[in-house]
């Protein structure tokens, strides 16, 4: 069912654009979402529609029709799920590799998001007009660890503005091919889409992002080195990028790595360990730890022995 909200503009709203206004105004809801329903002529000053770039006066009564949100096409399928916190506004899981997180062409089913559907049912609320877990930041299907997932627009717009902000702690462990020159470094470099090979990105200056990761050697190994990854930026694939880029690509990583296989090695060596955030509601620091998944320990172990 549809509802609609008023809003008043106070003295101090005057000058700001109605979309960035209607989103700081409407708890669940993001300024992207605010652009759709204002397009579609539902924001409206005494009965006239109004433009998102609008920027109205003191006393303004701007009437707001939010229809109610649609649900995902995507089917809820009970896949058990390793949850490691959860509340009415988020939850961290920690995803084994190869799961996909989002349905796509070829991956219709089995996904995170599939799962999360299940688990969460009637406790989540429409994201940009949509009822669906509001995926934050994304795991390559083949790397294990932490995601962090909104189930509302009031945190899933507040935790993109932390992850926008550089201010995410976001610590991976990963084991990489060779031995590190450094025991501490920092790799910038920017990335973006592969010249070639449209499925893979690459350490570019063509149409690419700045990307930075800081990394810290844990143990030093024969052919191998156990690193911490910090990432800075949140680039497609940078750590593997980026690790590969200066000649150490990850242990089992069979798209920037060797193409033989490492020998004992059932899976790519990263690992999302450890995520921090300031929680949206009350702004408290919010840190969640996750154990390496068993092939990444024994890998390790097999690494030590020899």
């Amino acid at each position: 069912m549809q509802k609609i909200i008023q809003i008043e503009i106070q003295p101090e709203d005057s000058g700001i654009r109605l979309d960035k206004l209607v989103s700081e105004k409407t708890e669940n809801m993001t300024r992207s979402a605010a652009e759709k329903l204002i397009e579609r002529g539902n924001a409206t000053l005494n009965g006239k529609p109004l433009t998102k770039s609008y920027r109205g006066t003191a006393g303004d009564r701007i009437d707001l029709v939010v229809p109610e949100p649609e649900k995902l096409d995507v089917r809820p399928e009970k896949i058990p799920l390793e949850i490691l916190y959860e509340d009415a506004d988020l939850l961290v899981v920690n995803k084994p590799k190869g799961m996909v997180v989002h349905p796509a062409a070829g991956n219709h089913t089995g996904t995170l998001v599939n799962a999360l559907l299940a688990h969460c049912g009637d406790s989540l609320s429409g994201i940009n007009g949509v009822v669906r877990p509001g995926i934050v930041h994304r795991i390559d299907k083949d790397t294990s660890g932490l995601l962090i997932v909104a189930k509302n627009d009031f945190a899933h717009r507040n935790l993109a503005e932390q992850i926008k902000a550089h201010s995410f702690t976001r610590l991976y462990e990963a084991v990489v091919h060779g031995s590190l020159k450094e025991d501490d470094g920092t790799i910038d470099a920017p990335i973006g889409r592969h010249p070639l090979h449209r499925k893979m990105m690459a350490v570019t200056e063509k149409n690419s992002r700045n990307a930075v990761t800081h990394y810290h050697v844990l143990a030093r190994y024969d052919g191998f080195t156990h690193v911490q990854c910090r990432l800075e930026t949140g680039r497609t694939h940078q750590i593997r990028v980026h690790m590969a880029y200066i000649g150490h690509p990850v242990a089992g990583d069979a798209v920037y790595g060797p193409k033989k296989p490492v020998p004992n090695l059932n899976g790519q060596c990263l690992h999302a360990k450890v995520i921090g955030f300031l929680h949206p509601r009350d702004g408290r620091y919010v840190e969640i730890t996750s154990e390496l998944p068993a092939y990444f320990v024994q890998f390790l172990k097999k690494l030590k022995r020899d």
